[in-house]
């Protein structure tokens, strides 16, 4: 079968397509016959040998994917040859056929296409615990998503609206804005034109963010946070810029407000089965279109590195999904 293969830590472009065995499901597990995997920055990370976690060479990128079991190992009795799922594999993805636990996959409904749910765990799962579990956000509260034109900022903007909050969208240009207007963000802030701290609170009537999601870092959070409301919550989701922020601790004592840390790949690690709870209330809100993930670009296999160069350069509005079947 043909797998992305990255051999030797690097740049998209040092990733290849080989041909390797096709994998055994061993207990507990199945093999999946891939239809769709998507993409996600951190997938760029990975290969460059700059994300928590390190595969050990050679391995194939792809945290999440859509496809039909194909195997079923010793022990598993939830799912059966032939039944369409969508399974959370961390990396290994981007191949014909790839083996994973049984407990990381979850069934489709008929109206769920394999594109969709490709791209709906990782992101909308992450938005999902974040802001529902990590910050307990309500109906009428603001909001602010950060980095709000990418995958995980556009999962959270739409699951913001559902759960009934004033979601202020803030991204890197006009046109990232009105794609996040177009969402149904209730107001938008362009970072590189504007003053956001004071944005914020001029959008909020001077009260500020009950809630930011912020998968961004870098000079952002500080400013943000500067911007929070009496009692808000940070969502510190991941560091897009590169950069780590020094938060001074006087601010979260100011303004009697929390630093929250979302780390949803070890949550669905340690909670199995609240991690599935998730995934079929977002298959839920998919299958009623209250959640509909957009697509930015489909590539084929052949062209993985470009996609994946085009997420490391944050040219990819939403998500982009490598098609295989």
């Amino acid at each position: 079968m043909k797998a992305l293969l990255c051999k030797t830590l690097g740049p998209p472009e040092a990733l290849t397509i080989e041909t390797v065995d096709g994998p055994t499901a061993g207990p507990g597990e199945v093999v999946i016959r891939v239809s769709a995997v998507g993409l996600n920055f951190f997938d760029t990370l990975i290969i460059a040998g700059k994300y928590q976690y390190r595969p050990e060479l050679p391995f194939s990128p792809g945290a999440e994917a859509s496809g039909k079991v194909v195997q079923v190992g010793a022990g598993v009795t939830r799912l059966s040859v032939g039944e369409r799922v969508m399974a959370l594999t961390g990396w290994g993805a981007l191949r014909e056929e790839v083996a994973v636990k049984a407990e990381k996959c979850v069934a489709l409904p008929d109206e769920v296409g394999d594109e969709a749910a490709a791209v709906l765990q990782v992101t909308y799962g992450t938005a999902y615990h974040a802001l529902k579990e990590r910050g307990s956000l309500t109906a009428r509260e603001t909001l602010v998503v950060l980095g709000a034109a990418g995958g995980t900022g556009q999962a959270a903007v739409e699951i913001g609206r559902t759960l009934g909050a004033i979601v202020v969208a803030v991204a890197s240009s006009d046109d990232k804005c009105a794609f996040c207007q177009a969402l149904g963000a209730h107001a938008t802030i362009n970072s590189t034109k504007e003053d956001v701290k004071a944005r914020i609170r001029e959008v909020t009537d001077g009260r500020g963010a009950d809630v930011i999601f912020d998968p961004v870092g870098g000079d952002l959070t500080e400013q943000a946070f500067r911007s929070i409301a009496w009692g808000g919550r940070h969502l510190v989701v991941g560091f897009a810029a590169g950069e780590i922020p020094r938060l001074p601790l006087n601010l979260p004592l100011l303004k009697g407000a929390s630093a929250v840390g979302v780390f949803w790949g070890h949550h669905a690690e340690r909670e199995p089965e609240r991690h599935r709870a998730d995934m079929e209330q977002l298959l839920e809100l998919l299958r009623q279109g209250r959640v509909r993930p957009h697509i930015d670009h489909r590539y084929r296999l052949e062209e993985a590195n470009l996609a994946l160069r085009s997420l490391a350069e944050r040219r990819v509005k939403g998500k982009a999904v490598i098609v295989l079947a």
